[in-house]
């Protein structure tokens, strides 16, 4: 039974991965430019985010494997999880997040910068011509990857030296001393990782909160008012139309402007700027359609505009997800601020639970049944994703103030889709302590387990609560009941998180007070975005945008349905091409 269990957990945790390959692959298919791929710039990308999001969602594995050695309702542990089982099954789980998180610092580090500089080191011209090899393109990047490597280098030289948090005589409860490591390669990866997520922390603040935001309220409020195809065809129509008449000016004066009235020159040269906004909106109506473009992208465009009627509806749903988050988070960091066990001392660690968290409920509630936390928990994580992507599309990639890329659909060069990676693989590690710490931390940490709550002596060999239901208690890093300590496993994740924090407690510090500035951030987005209608900035986004939401292609939602059936079967309804 034990087999079969830990077996359907880990089959769960395959699908999964396979289908954020999926995810990760639609991303980067959509947002880089096809007129400039670079299939070395694709698969880094795709097994970058895939990585990222793989180590995230390996929780719920983790938490599911640690609590099926326990019986919930007995709040005692199963007959086969023996001490020398339940070491295996946490030593194969520590094993496997040492290795996504070297890989995941590998790529961030090392292989998106060796990929950036290698694409920036071809040249057509050289190459074709033989003067450019692969051995010199290799050497050319490599050369520029160095500094890279000095900086890893230097920050496990760093972590494997900086000295540890002194307050271990100050903690009293065994599970926290366990937490300081002395193990020197341990505590360089430990120091190492919460440099990182630190980094991390920053970028989820500002793209993420803002994400967050946004994404709800542009699915509300944002629908086509009309479909592609009417566009499209009252956009060629308008054009003949202005076409005929400036042909009828130039006529009138042999080609010669100068020899027309000043009220006819005006007027050709509002025909001009007329007809170029016409020929522009009518490749903008050919590009929705997916003109030009490969069957499976027709395929995509047609799939949207079947979702499109929807857009309203998952604004909503997802609008209501997102709140309940942000209150989650509110609420835990309440909670840390009033009842971490030693403040800033030990990076605001909370070592029970002690405000009602509604999405922690749900998932320790659902944790009992797997994998329906495992959904949730899912759908959670890939909000959070796609809001960074929405946030990072919308403030763009800058440096301070200097915008240096934007990210946009289709439009996407190779070195943004390599630096967005690099900030999204951030992002999501910082995700990773925002969800399993302050999102959910008592799901993180132990899940659904139990324990029996009685004094020692008690009972005769293990504790039997099955007749005394209030006595079996949730388990938690304070209880010092010997139960509890025998009983209760916390996640491998939670253990890894709470190590940087304890053993560091200044990236402990900077954890905590970034959420209140996601938070901060959040709501001042959030009711700007709902006071204000979506308008778009020149100073953000493309002109073609601009000039889409300026010719009305953003909007009102009466006629969304019929636009949608019109993208759908790809012709317009009679009579709308002579619409001006």
């Amino acid at each position: 039974m034990a087999l079969l269990q830990t077996s359907l957990i880990w089959v769960v945790y395959a699908a999964v991965v396979a289908i954020l390959l999926a995810v990760a692959s639609v991303f980067i298919y959509v947002y880089q430019t096809p007129r400039d791929r670079s299939p070395s710039v694709t698969l880094t990308c795709i097994i970058s985010i895939t990585s990222l999001l793989a180590t995230v969602l390996l929780l719920p594995v983790d938490v599911a494997l640690v609590s099926s050695t326990t019986s919930s309702k007995l709040g005692q542990r199963k007959d086969w999880a023996t001490q020398d089982v339940v070491d295996r099954i946490t030593y194969s789980l520590t094993v496997i997040y040492y290795l996504l998180y070297s890989l995941d610092a590998l790529l961030c580090l090392l292989v998106i910068p060796f990929t950036y500089f290698w694409y920036e080191e071809y040249d057509e011209d050289a190459t074709e011509s033989g003067e450019q090899t692969v051995g010199q393109r290799i050497w050319g990047a490599l050369k520029y990857t160095l500094s890279f490597i000095a900086v890893v280098v230097i920050l496990f030289l760093v972590g494997f030296f900086v000295p540890l948090s002194q307050n271990k005589n100050d903690m009293d409860l065994d599970y926290f001393k366990r937490l300081l490591t002395e193990n020197h390669g341990e505590r360089a990866l430990t120091f190492g990782l919460g440099l990182l997520m630190t980094l991390g922390l920053l970028l989820y603040v500002l793209y993420t909160s803002v994400g967050l935001a946004l994404l709800p309220i542009s699915l509300i409020k944002t629908a086509p008012s009309i479909s592609s195809a009417s566009l499209r065809a009252s956009s060629a129509q308008q054009l003949e139309t202005n076409q005929e008449r400036q042909r009828q000016l130039e006529g009138r004066c042999a080609g010669d402007p100068q020899l027309l009235s000043s009220k006819d020159r005006r007027e050709l040269d509002t025909l001009v700027r007329e007809e170029r906004t016409l020929i522009r909106r009518q490749r903008l109506a050919e590009e929705s359609q997916g003109e030009g473009r490969s069957l499976l992208m027709k395929t995509w465009y047609k799939i949207g505009a079947v979702l499109r009627p929807f857009k309203l509806l998952g604004g909503l749903l997802l609008l209501l997800v997102a709140f309940v988050a942000w209150v989650s988070m509110l609420l835990t960091s309440i909670d840390k601020a009033k009842n971490s066990i030693c403040k800033h001392r030990c990076g605001y660690i909370l070592a029970h639970v002690n405000i009602f968290n509604p999405i922690n409920w749900a998932l320790v509630k659902s944790a009992k049944v797997f994998p329906i936390d495992y959904a949730i928990f899912t759908i959670l994580v890939l909000l959070f994703f796609c809001s960074s992507v929405v946030g990072i599309a919308v403030v763009g990639i800058r440096f301070l103030w200097i915008k240096i890329f934007q990210i946009r659909n289709g439009h996407t060069s190779p070195q943004a889709l390599l630096l967005a990676t690099a900030m999204l693989m951030l992002i999501i590690l910082a995700l990773n302590y925002s969800i399993s710490m302050v999102v959910a931390p008592q799901y993180a940490t132990f899940g659904p387990q139990t324990f029996c709550d009685r004094a020692p002596g008690a009972f005769i060999g293990k504790p039997d609560c099955s007749n005394s239901q209030e006595l079996i208690k949730p388990c938690s890093e304070v209880a010092k009941n010997p139960t509890a300590q025998q009983v209760c496993t916390p996640s491998v994740v939670s253990t890894f998180l709470n190590r940087v924090t304890l053993n560091y407690p200044f990236f402990g510090v900077v954890f905590f007070w970034a959420q209140f500035f996601f938070l901060g951030l959040y709501l001042v987005v959030f009711v700007t975005s709902l006071l204000r209608s979506p308008k778009l900035d020149e100073a953000q986004l493309d002109e073609d945008a601009e000039e889409a939401e300026e010719e009305g292609l953003l909007a009102n939602t009466g006629r969304r349905f019929n636009a949608s059936w019109q993208d759908i079967t790809g012709r317009a309804n009679r009579g709308e091409g002579s619409r001006g």
